[in-house]
């Protein structure tokens, strides 16, 4: 089964069964024992795996219990702190996470009603369990983007390395998702201001700031409404349209190039081809260095190098199309493609490409 739809099946069961669930005890049962079960993949029953109750000493405090410890070959990895599901999750139902968190081998800290994952680690001090999340969860509005980080967190794909060294990103793209969102819904002066001093001529008054606060308001969700409406108008017509684009190389980035010719001056790197760079790029960073993986946009493929070398190809993204391909090379750079239905199967093809950029040391 694959991995999103082990998460739509658990939010169907919320949706039907949440509004009669009235403890903790009984979220639990219903949604995070099956959460940790069939979506992490780690037996519930298998104390080897999980550990329910756990009990770790911390200081004065004896006998406390985190509702749930994950373990992966022998050590705590994860713990889980639960709560009712519909209840608001802060960080005064965390206290017990922060306590066991210094105390236990664990780097990843979730806090959950159930519904709602609010996953933790240790990005601003060591050892010490971060106050904002790096990554949330919420199973009845789930991104899109953050399923290639939770595919890390199964028993079968578990890559804590890979998650600890994405999240500082991750953390802070989900931060400014969140304050984009708060302009588009309420914009604040400065944003207003911001947007008045690029299209109008005169003095920002307060009057003017009133009046560009409506009209920039409106605009963003007329914009947001065309987005929508366009990938609408492409699936009723078969047609692939293309996600919001990057047409040059982004300020302050030396590892994202786009191949200009003559015959091409426009080349569109889409959003899928920027995932699928970051999903290679975090398979192969436990071979290499980070840094090193770029990726070089062209017409018909999107290329991810090692040392921007066009002679140290790790893959190709062939995304231009309704059926995606991944270009993969053996050792004489001989390319063969392979048909994947969504950006989430180049994981499929971890050892392959770790191989590869070995290859090249």
């Amino acid at each position: 089964m694959e991995f999103v739809e082990k998460l739509n099946n658990l939010a169907a069961k919320i949706k039907q069964q949440g509004a009669s669930i009235q403890t903790e005890e009984a979220t639990k049962n219903a949604f995070i024992m099956p959460f940790i079960n069939f979506v992490l993949g780690y037996d519930v029953f298998n104390p080897s795996e999980v550990i329910p109750e756990y009990v770790c000493d911390v200081g004065t405090k004896k006998g406390e219990k985190i509702d749930y410890a994950i373990l992966n070959n022998g050590n705590v990895q994860m713990l889980f702190e639960c709560k009712k599901i519909g209840e608001p999750l802060n960080l005064n139902h965390a206290g017990q996470l922060f306590r066991y968190f210094h105390v236990t081998n664990a780097r990843i800290a979730i806090l959950t009603n159930g519904q709602v994952y609010k996953f933790f680690t240790d990005l601003d001090a060591s050892n010490k369990m971060d106050e904002k999340p790096f990554l949330e969860l919420d199973l009845l509005n789930i991104d899109e983007y953050t399923v290639p980080e939770l595919v890390k967190l199964t028993k079968s794909d578990f890559d804590v390395d890979s998650i600890i060294n994405a999240a500082g990103e991750l953390k802070y793209l989900s931060q400014i998702k969140k304050v984009i969102a708060t302009q588009f819904t309420i914009p604040e002066d400065d944003f207003i201001k911001f947007i008045a001093n690029r299209v109008y001529d005169g003095m920002v008054t307060q009057k003017v700031r009133e009046q560009f606060g409506e009209l920039t308001r409106k605009a963003a969700n007329q914009y947001l409404n065309d987005r929508v409406n366009e990938r609408l108008k492409s699936a009723m017509s078969g047609n692939v349209v293309e996600s919001p684009v990057v047409t040059a190389v982004p300020e302050k980035s030396s590892d994202v190039h786009v191949e200009e010719s003559p015959e091409d001056e426009r080349i569109v790197t889409t959003q899928d081809e920027i995932d699928g760079y970051h999903i290679v790029k975090a398979i192969v960073r436990t071979a290499v260095d980070a840094k090193r993986v770029t990726m070089r946009d062209t017409q018909s493929y999107c290329g991810i190098l090692l040392d921007d070398n066009n002679r140290k190809p790790i893959c190709r993204l062939h995304f231009n199309r309704a059926q995606k391909y991944l270009g993969t090379f053996d050792l004489d750079k001989t390319e063969v493609r392979h048909p994947i239905e969504s950006i989430d199967d180049i994981y499929n093809f971890t050892e392959k490409l770790q191989e590869t950029v070995l290859s090249y040391s």
